[in-house]
């Protein structure tokens, strides 16, 4: 199925399933307890319904992120997993093993989507499949949480949220800090004005690892390693390029810009009020890459973005969370962890006419509501999809030596129209963008 045609014609198969869900509002709110689902003491009993009352999901991919959120969906009481696809067969076998019996498995996510009985899917792949992944689903007629970062470049992410719009497919992004309550009220307070006015936000968000060079060898019997490559440009398999090392190569991934970034740079876009917009200026500071070994990424950096509301943003290799900085006191928020810089901040709740952010009750959980009631999550792609392209522009800038000024509306960079071939990479055949 490859039409938003075809995707009305899936999305109508799950109608009865999903009337039949939101009917059972009591188990709205189950799950686990934890930054993904939560329990409420109201429920009484947390036997599963009936299988036709329960959200059918498909898992692409099921190695570490991927198994964290089948160990989390197994325990949900309105959910159950139905197929599991990853080109990696050992991966398969671990979570088949953890689910249970009767669960199908493949080595190609197409014949996942294929199947009419998946209500949604759960996309934890290396970046660079993303794309792919998404918009196929969405096609497909799928529901879609996928892993942050949303993309491998700015293109992929634009396409990936006209597709989701335009299939009207509930898309959450993996970045699960939007979910956890420290960070909203960090934002809350920003936007609320209890620090001043926000002058500037400063991210740590760690430096990069290197690696020394390994000769190339063949791929274990169980990977496939020409697809797990994709729509990257070919390579030869070494251990420390695959799995969770993609992270470290640009064909994969954007390094630690990209990998948690993603993160904190979302929370600094979410209090200063431009998660659906984004920098108008990207000045890159220093960087330093690996001199020797595999890996690529950026090991050390420091890159500046600037906001139209002339709020600039700091990113650095150090790690320290998001340090808000105002006229009138400043706030740190990091994961678990919230200080301002005098009591005053922090001594009152927010009252009724200060900003008051959405508050979600678990990550997937919000994603599973959302399903049912066809509400945007908290994280919705538009929002991915602006995070994205801030790391994105950060990583161009840095690897060019160039200041790029950015227009959000048309996203475009304005100021050398030659870096716009960086906007995109060319697919390996035969895999496309269209």
């Amino acid at each position: 199925m490859s039409s938003v045609n075809g995707a009305a014609d899936a999305r109508e198969s799950a109608t009865s399933r999903r009337t039949l869900l939101r009917q059972g509002a009591g188990w709205l709110a189950a799950g686990i307890a934890g930054p993904y689902l939560i329990t409420s003491s109201a429920l009484g009993s947390q036997e599963k319904p009936p299988a036709s009352e329960r959200l059918a999901i498909g898992f692409i991919g099921v190695g570490g992120k991927g198994m964290d959120h089948v160990n989390a969906l197994r325990q949900a009481p309105d959910v159950q997993i139905v197929a599991v696809a990853d080109v990696d067969a050992s991966h398969r076998r671990r979570a088949i093993e953890a689910i249970g019996p009767g669960v199908a498995e493949f080595n190609d996510y197409r014949e996942l989507l294929a199947r009419k009985d998946i209500d949604a899917v759960v996309i934890s792949t290396p970046d660079h499949w993303h794309a792919l992944n998404a918009i196929h689903a969405c096609q497909a007629g799928k529901d879609v949480y996928c892993e942050k970062p949303l993309s491998l470049t700015i293109r992929e992410a634009r396409q990936m949220a006209n597709v989701a719009r335009a299939c009207g497919t509930v898309f959450q992004v993996g970045s699960q800090q939007r979910s956890s309550p420290e960070f909203r009220k960090a934002c809350e307070y920003v936007l609320s004005g209890r620090i001043g006015k926000l002058q500037s936000i400063r991210a740590g968000i760690g430096g990069g690892p290197t690696c020394g060079w390994e000769p190339k060898t063949d791929p274990p019997p169980e990977l496939d390693w020409n697809t797990w490559l994709g729509p990257a440009r070919w390579a030869d398999y070494t251990p420390s390029r695959c799995h969770g090392n993609f992270r470290w190569f640009y064909d994969y991934s954007g390094g630690k810009m990209t990998d948690w970034g993603a993160h904190h740079i979302d929370i600094a876009q979410w209090g200063n009020g431009v998660s659906e917009s984004g920098p108008v200026k990207i000045e890159p500071i220093s960087v330093a890459y690996p001199t020797d070994g595999l890996f690529e990424t950026a090991t050390r950096f420091h890159v500046r973005l600037t906001y139209a509301n002339n709020v600039t943003l700091d990113v650095v290799d150090e790690y320290f969370g998001v340090h808000f900085q105002g006229s009138a006191g400043w706030i740190k928020v990091d994961r678990g962890k919230f200080a301002a810089s005098h009591p005053d901040i922090d001594r009152t709740p927010l009252g009724p006419g200060e900003v008051h952010l959405p508050q979600s009750p678990g990550h997937l959980r919000d994603w599973l509501n959302c399903i049912k009631s066809r509400r945007r999550p908290i994280a919705d792609v538009e929002i991915g999809c602006r995070s994205a392209t801030a790391c994105h522009l950060a990583n161009i800038a840095l690897r060019t030596g160039r200041t790029i000024t950015w227009d959000p509306q048309a996203e475009r960079i304005t100021n050398d129209a030659s870096l716009n071939s960086w906007l995109h990479r060319p697919y390996r055949t035969p895999w496309t963008l269209s």
